[in-house]
């Protein structure tokens, strides 16, 4: 019996033991989960934080260019003031009129300065992606050839900023079978 006993005592001191290396790992997995959870967290933190800064530096990047692009059209307005000014003191028409044209000019310039260009619209076919249709006519000319422009369209680095708005032909209107006879029947 005694030798049961020690057996016993034994195969208890042995599951013992080795409840002991298991509890002390599973309880280190478990710390390392608890890190990787820590640091994940962390870097989650960290990456909102950077996407709100990032956020922030574009719009302050969008403003600056904004200002800059405000700060090429000041000298027209400055000149348009003059000019008005200097009409309403000495009543000159041309001269007035003058002071415009260099006006137009310049903007002319800060335009090209720019890369924008206008889009060619009157005498060419009508196309969608450049023009925007507001009226369409029958008259003399084919089909789809653009008969007037209403508002200038402008394109820069390939990208339609506006389209021209226009007038289209529908071609040449039919004559019926009622026409020809001087409408008679």
């Amino acid at each position: 019996m005694t030798e049961d006993k020690d057996k016993k005592l034994n195969k208890e001191e042995t599951e013992e033991k080795q409840e002991q290396p298991l509890e002390e790992l599973l309880r280190k997995k478990d710390e390392e989960i608890q890190s990787y959870i820590d640091r994940l967290k962390r870097l989650q933190a960290e990456f909102e934080n950077y996407k709100k800064r990032v956020l922030r530096d574009m719009a302050s990047l969008e403003e600056r260019v904004s200002d800059r692009e405000v700060l090429d059209f000041l000298p027209l307005y400055d000149n348009l003031e003059r000019a008005f000014a200097s009409y309403s003191g000495n009543n000159d028409a041309q001269s007035f009129i003058e002071g415009i044209e260099r006006i137009f000019a310049q903007f002319d310039q800060i335009l090209k300065q720019k890369g924008i260009t206008p889009i060619e619209a009157e005498g060419t076919l009508f196309d969608p992606a450049l023009h925007e249709a507001l009226l369409s006519v029958e008259s003399d000319q084919e089909p789809n050839v653009i008969l007037e422009e209403f508002e200038r369209g402008y394109i820069r680095r390939g990208r339609v900023l506006r389209p021209s708005k226009v007038k289209v032909s529908k071609g040449k209107r039919q004559d019926t079978k009622e026409d020809e006879d001087g409408g008679q029947s």
